[in-house]
């Protein structure tokens, strides 16, 4: 069993989310080690005791659970598979939970590479954005062996309310991408209903009170809306991160023989934006495609 008097917990990326989710495992009493390429964005964990160190190589060699929370699969490859990484330097029985959105193939690729030096891998990536990581209700989805699942469990559990292991190796990003692609039609439904109600000389925040509890509602109604009628465009999701995802799911549906009209369309629009130079606004700026 791990416990905090036997199992140092190591933590590479402390972003939007990656910060608050470190800062429930040190809460919960087990010695912290962490690392971002950015120090400063891990100032408060350093201040409330985690340890910092310079590189993932450190991290691997002081820690015998390590979650990672990066910007995209290159990023998740190099702190894995580089030569300075994880898996060149870990220790056999320590545990690897990659809790980034990346791809299943890749995660396919670190569970096998990780087995071969005794190191169990885990891919867990995680919906509920800036908020569900600030408040611990995390929905996690879990791909990897059920029994090195069962014996982190109680951890993630300190991050997340819905926990679910979906299978093998890669079924944890493959269902993320599930996730995904409801959220982004889901995103230009919102987006429409919001600006048909201003055009029509609704109060949008009075028909919000009407459909976001009925048939309509979503996370993304309820959560996301309200943003986009305040005018408040900070991510709690980067708009970037989101058409990374996106261009994932779409290239596992070519790889399936599935066509995702849908999402090709939500994928389309994220990208005007980025035209705009909005790659590092929030998800719900879409409402800016329509607005201004």
């Amino acid at each position: 069993m791990l416990t905090p008097e036997n199992t140092v917990i190591g933590f590479i990326g402390t972003g939007v989310m990656g910060k608050s989710m470190a800062g429930h495992l040190l809460k919960a009493g087990y010695p912290l080690i962490v690392y971002s390429r950015t120090k400063e964005k891990a100032k408060d964990l350093l201040d409330q005791g985690a340890q910092w160190v310079n590189n993932p190589k450190e991290v691997a060699e002081k820690s015998s659970v390590i979650f990672t929370m990066v910007g995209y699969p290159s990023d998740v490859e190099e702190v894995y598979l580089g030569s300075e990484g994880l898996i060149a330097h870990g220790k056999s029985g320590s545990y690897f939970i990659d809790m980034t959105t990346s791809s299943p193939s890749l995660a396919e690729k670190i569970y096998e590479e990780a087995k071969k030096k005794g190191i169990y891998s885990i891919d867990a990536p995680v919906s509920g954005g800036d908020i569900g990581a600030r408040e611990a209700k995390l929905s996690i989805m879990a791909g990897g062996d059920l029994e090195a699942f069962n014996v982190v469990r109680p951890m993630l559990e300190l991050l997340g309310t819905n926990i679910v292991y979906q299978g093998t190796a890669g079924m944890g990003q493959h269902t993320k991408m599930c996730n995904q692609i409801a959220i982004a039609s889901n995103m230009v439904g919102v987006c429409e209903a919001i600006i048909y109600a201003e055009k029509a000389g609704l109060d949008p925040e009075n028909v919000l009170k009407s459909i976001s509890t009925g048939a309509a509602g979503s996370w993304s109604l309820s959560n996301l809306a309200p943003r986009m009628l305040e005018k408040n465009f900070e991510p709690g999701f980067y708009i970037k991160h989101f058409i990374k995802d996106m261009k994932i799911a779409l290239d596992e549906a070519e790889k399936m023989g599935i066509e995702l009209p849908g999402l090709a369309l939500a994928k389309s629009l994220y990208e005007k934006l980025v035209e705009m130079g909005e790659e590092n606004s929030g998800t719900q700026a879409l409402y800016k495609n329509w607005n201004e």
